[in-house]
């Protein structure tokens, strides 16, 4: 892809990723216009505009616009790693270790968001551990000791939280659902996420270069200068503490880290340096313009914004499919 081109996508995914944003902060049960949302993010203007566009929206946008980015960003790394297409961020169990600790956490009692945040990234970073040390084990460290001590761990901690599930009291067992199924209404502080995502983009594109000879082979690679070790733990541990970033901040959300890499691959090739920073910006309009779905289609109820995406991702990959049936990675 010549540059021009890269970057005349890229520019437009930022401008799709802003209007996305700003059209979050003015459809809800209360509606606003364009404006009006100007003025309140301003400080003019109604109060009720000012307190529910600054105080209420602006904080959830700016932290589903960062997970949906930190998703799919996840998601193009892992992909990479396991050079397996249908690899997404939650395929080695982070997901479910963040749910484990989410979930005792709401069973404990613990009703403040930063200790439910708390619990669910110590809970993922148990997981990453977990998986690491066992895929190493006495041998060598691969792939598919990887993804094969991945899948089982998170079907251990699918099996706790099912258990967890079971013995909930009835008034919490609503909430548990909710955050299983991914839930943005908690995401009240951006920054962290924010901060995050800026970080990993930039670690990743600083090794796009190793990534793409990477993607055509370990033995290509190390043959053309790459460090393939240290690149292939450098990958697990980014695009692992992104996901635990994510699912601490929305809950599990599914599809946006498995159809988005898809879809970037498709429209702009293999390239690394233009792929993923696209494919974060595409993720973050998507996440934002789903979590804004759900906040609208039956207010002032809100629906869980992972069932959301499952619904939109799995038609959307389907037709991805039926348009490339022989897609593959590298």
């Amino acid at each position: 892809m010549n540059r021009t081109r890269a970057l005349l996508v890229l520019s437009l995914l930022a401008v799709l990723a802003l209007a996305s944003l700003l059209l979050s902060l003015g459809v809800g049960s209360l509606r606003f216009s364009p404006g009006e949302v100007w003025a309140a993010l301003l400080g003019e203007g109604d109060a009720t505009a000012i307190a529910v566009v600054r105080d209420l929206r602006l904080p959830r946008a700016l932290a589903t616009c960062a997970c949906g980015g930190l998703l799919a960003l996840a998601g193009s790394l892992m992909q990479v790693l396991l050079r397996n297409p249908l690899a997404d961020p939650y395929v080695l169990g982070i997901s479910g270790g963040a749910a484990v600790g989410a979930l005792a956490a709401m069973l404990l009692g613990v009703g403040a968001s930063l200790g439910l945040e708390g619990a669910a990234f110590a809970g993922a970073l148990a997981a990453m551990g977990l998986v690491f040390g066992l895929s190493r084990g006495e041998g060598s460290w691969t792939q598919t000791r990887l993804l094969l001590t991945g899948v089982i761990v998170a079907s251990g901690c699918g099996a706790v939280v099912a258990l967890m599930l079971s013995l909930a009291p009835e008034q919490q067992l609503r909430g548990m659902l909710f955050w299983l199924m991914g839930d943005a209404s908690q995401a009240s502080a951006p920054l962290p996420a924010l901060l995050i995502l800026g970080a990993g983009l930039a670690v990743a594109l600083f090794f796009a270069r190793e990534l793409n000879l990477l993607g055509r082979g370990a033995l290509l690679a190390a043959t053309l200068g790459a460090d393939v070790t240290r690149l292939r733990l450098l990958l697990y541990f980014l695009a692992s503490g992104l996901t635990a970033t994510a699912v601490t901040s929305v809950g599990s959300v599914g599809f946006v880290g498995l159809v988005v890499p898809h879809w970037a691959r498709l429209a702009l090739g293999n390239d690394q340096r233009v792929l993923l920073p696209a494919a974060t910006l595409a993720g973050s309009a998507l996440l934002t313009l789903a979590d804004t779905l759900a906040r609208s289609l039956i207010a002032p109820q809100q629906l869980p914004v992972g069932v959301l995406t499952a619904l939109l991702g799995v038609p959307v990959f389907l037709l991805l499919l039926a348009r490339a049936p022989h897609m593959e990675q590298g």
